[in-house]
Order: C-alpha cells, then sequence, then structure tokens
C-alpha cells in the first residue's frame, strides 16, 4: 500500500507502493549533504542490482555472439505490464495527493520539456557536424523520456528506501510530447517540405506508451487504494522480477546498436554521454526548486536525462523521414540508456542528496 512522507516543504506526499516485495518503506526527506565518497556506493549498489545485472547478460551474449533473444510476443506483453502496471500505481498515489502540491513540479516540467530540446538541439550544433534536421531528431528524442530509465531508478530508489512522491508518474506523462514536439519545430524551420503535423501527433498521441500510461493513471485514480489492493500482488510483487528480464532484451538490442558507435562521430559520442549531465542536473535542481523532496528531485532528473527511444522514433519516422535513424537511435538507445542505467541514476541520486544539503544549509 502507499504511505506518506513530508516533502522538503513539509508538505505530505503520497509515495508508490514499492514494487518489490510487501509494501514501500519510507524515508524521512530532511535534507543532509552526501559525501563525494557515497556516489561510489550508491554507484555499487545500483551495479549489483538484479534489472542491472540482466541488462549486462544482453550485452555479454551480444558480444559472444550468441543467439539469446525473448520471443517478440513476450517482450511486447511486459513492455504493456510495465507501462500498465506504472501507471495504475502513479494513478493511486494521484488520487491522495493535494493538488497545491503538484502545481509547482507540473510547471517546472513543462518549463524542462520546452528548455531540454532547445539545448539539445544548441549543444549538438556546437559540438557536431549534423544538419538542423538531425539536430532536431535529436532533440525531439532528448526532449522526451524513457519509461524504463524512469522504472529502474524508481524500483532502485524505493528498494533503497528514499521516499518518492507517488505522482512522479504524471510528471513523466507531461515530459512525453512536449520535447517531441519542441524538436519537430526546431528541425522544420526552413525546411523545404512542411512536417507532417497530424500524422506525427497523431502517432505519439495514440502510442502505446501514452495510451497506457494515461490509462493506467486513470484507471489507478479511480479504483485507488481500495481497488488496487485487489491486483497488488501481480504489479507489486512481480514488477522487479518482470523489469529484469525485460532489461535483458533491452541489452540484446542496445548491444546490437554499439558498432554503430563508430559510424556516428566523435560529436555524437561526447552529445550522448554529456547531455544526460546536463539535462539531468536542470531536472534535479527544478526538482528541489519546485518542491520534491530528494527521491522526487532525482527522479524528475532522471526522466530529464533520458532520450526516448519508443514514442519519439514513430513520431520522427513520420515527420523527419530524411533524419538518419543510425545518429538518433545509437545516441538514445546505444549510449545514452547504457550511460543512465550504470552510473546516471546513482549520480543524479547523489546530486539530488548534495543540492538537497545546500539548500537546507543556506536557507
Amino acid at each position: 500500500m502507499s504511505a506518506k512522507c513530508p516533502n522538503r516543504y513539509g508538505r505530505e506526499a503520497e509515495s508508490l507502493d514499492a514494487p518489490n516485495p510487501g509494501t514501500i518503506e519510507t524515508a524521512e526527506t530532511e535534507g543532509f549533504f552526501v559525501g563525494a565518497s557515497d556516489i561510489f556506493t550508491i554507484a555499487l549498489t545500483n551495479l549489483i542490482s538484479p534489472p542491472v545485472l540482466a541488462f549486462a547478460l544482453g550485452l555479454l551474449a551480444v558480444a559472444i555472439k550468441s543467439d539469446l533473444r525473448l520471443p517478440e510476443a513476450f517482450y511486447q506483453a511486459i513492455s504493456i505490464y510495465l507501462l500498465l502496471g506504472i501507471g495504475i500505481k502513479g494513478g493511486v498515489a494521484l488520487r491522495n495527493a493535494d493538488l497545491a502540491e503538484l502545481w509547482l513540479p507540473l510547471v517546472a516540467t513543462l518549463i524542462l520539456g520546452v528548455v531540454i530540446p532547445f539545448l539539445a538541439f544548441t549543444i549538438s550544433g556546437w559540438i557536431t557536424r549534423l544538419d538542423r534536421v538531425n539536430r532536431g531528431a535529436l532533440a525531439a528524442h532528448y526532449g522526451s523520456t524513457s519509461l524504463v530509465t524512469f522504472t529502474a531508478a524508481l524500483v532502485f530508489l524505493e528498494s533503497s528506501a528514499r521516499f518518492v512522491e507517488g505522482y512522479l508518474v504524471t510528471l513523466l506523462a507531461v515530459l512525453e510530447v512536449p520535447g517531441i514536439i519542441v524538436g519537430l519545430l526546431l528541425a522544420s524551420r526552413g525546411r523545404r517540405e512542411s512536417v507532417a503535423w497530424g500524422d506525427s501527433l497523431r502517432e505519439v498521441l495514440s502510442g502505446r506508451s501514452i495510451v497506457l500510461l494515461v490509462g493506467g493513471l486513470t484507471l489507478g485514480a479511480v479504483a485507488g487504494n481500495t481497488g488496487f489492493a485487489s491486483i497488488e500482488p501481480f504489479f507489486g510483487g512481480l514488477f522487479t522480477g518482470v523489469l529484469t528480464l525485460f532489461l535483458l532484451e533491452l541489452g540484446i538490442v542496445a548491444g546490437r546498436r554499439l558498432p554503430d558507435v563508430r559510424k556516428a562521430g566523435v560529436g555524437v559520442v561526447v552529445f550522448g554521454l554529456g547531455f544526460p549531465v546536463i539535462a539531468g542536473t536542470l531536472g534535479v535542481s527544478a526538482g528541489l526548486l519546485s518542491g520534491l523532496s530528494e527521491g522526487g528531485a532525482a527522479l524528475l532528473g532522471v526522466l530529464s536525462a533520458s532520450a526516448s527511444y519508443i514514442a519519439a522514433p514513430t513520431a520522427v519516422r513520420l515527420a523527419l523521414p530524411e533524419a538518419s535513424p543510425g545518429i538518433y537511435l545509437t545516441a538514445s538507445l546505444g549510449l545514452t540508456f547504457p550511460f543512465n542505467l550504470v552510473a546516471g541514476i546513482p549520480l543524479y541520486i547523489w546530486l539530488s542528496s548534495a543540492l538537497e544539503g545546500v539548500l537546507s544549509w543556506t536557507s
């Protein structure tokens, strides 16, 4: 079941149920400064977690040329399970949330949804030789989000008893679309052919991730704690195990993208590994300033640092057919996703604790 814990402004917020066995454990979110050495402890704990180890196994399977693959139908089924499950649990928490507490993080998220793709477009122009269309495609991917990175970070935060506001799933859904639109707008400036806005937006808004996230949020908000109790054994205790299988397959997919890194060029590699840190820092800072707890701000940092490889590629393929998938998929899936999963998540958690300590000390 869910539990309440005060955020950094003293208000109570509903927390997501932990996907690990039993119920979520909460921790007081009083600011404390995590020493620099503790980042290695956080990173090591993340590295030896089953989902991350499964991802590494997928990479190894590709390296040794194994024929290991999850059946496509099973892979699609567990992706639906993850999307719907995270949406339902977020909806339950949203029902119990104080709307007065939600509006500031919501505004901050919308601002991030505009600023991050603009920064991605600008910075990629500084460090790469990509044209406007491919830079816009990158901006669309980095302005959107990765549900799997979000879920892996959520599981890690909750398994280490760090409090996370339950309505963060709402921010995930909000951040999914604006970045794609801004990226496409930036790419379309000066382009002879007009962007197929109708088809692109229809694909994004009717895509599996948005339908299941928003549908799950609605379902959870209507059902509430009482309704969720009947399905908690399925969407609660099994969640981490299913995520582990999903990351095994994504490790295989990412491993097959690694050879493309050489073709992408040094600038794209630097962007794919460096830009998530910039965006993640912005997300953590915005989260803390808008009143989120340390865990919530870290998770908003993860959202900001992640890059879409489901919704954005579909929209870009329709709107910008001349953009190169070898660039935007290599950057988002071959570089940024592994970086965030292995190093980014502990980095944003440490950064959130450090900045919270500074804010507490100065206030």
